[in-house]
């Protein structure tokens, strides 16, 4: 096991309307459009100078909850084990967790924020803005599969 890079540092925590973990929508298939606010730590606040002019934020997380990793993981609605790092599974080695939204707007150290996927309270680590040029054609892996299947079954 290599040693710590280095320690994490909480910059703020998600508002969200899920009171707990088992209340946000899970599996490739979800859809996730609720909103809520960043509420970044006010020594962080400045940081957020001239977020404001970007549409979408990607949001680094941790996965607070979750207790030890398996290399594999069975999506929710799904019954084949997927390698961890082709899920979006918490339970793994480092237990970060990435999500889009859509910055709805700036109130001080509050970002209001479409399309939360994470419990109430959870620890905000890093946020950055979303730059559309980053991925060009994206592949989705095992997904349409999935997706299909799920159809199938109606």
């Amino acid at each position: 096991m290599t040693a710590s890079l280095f320690t994490p540092r909480t910059i703020g925590h998600a508002r969200t309307p899920f009171a707990d973990k088992n209340d946000v929508p899970k599996g490739p298939l979800a859809k996730h459009v609720e909103e809520g606010v960043l509420e970044i730590d006010p020594a962080f606040a400045e940081g957020l100078d001239d977020i404001d002019g970007f549409s979408h934020l990607i949001v680094l997380w941790f996965f607070d909850k979750a207790e030890g990793f398996a290399l594999k993981a069975t999506p929710p609605g799904s019954s084949v084990a997927r390698g961890v790092f082709a899920t979006r599974a918490p339970h793994r080695p480092n237990p970060i967790a990435v999500t889009v939204v859509e910055l709805l707007r700036r109130e001080g150290n509050r970002l209001h924020v479409q399309g939360l996927d994470m419990a109430d309270g959870t620890p905000l680590l890093d946020i950055k803005p979303y730059l559309g040029n980053v991925a060009g054609e994206v592949r989705l892996g095992w997904i349409p599969e999935f997706a299909r299947e799920q159809q199938q079954r109606g």
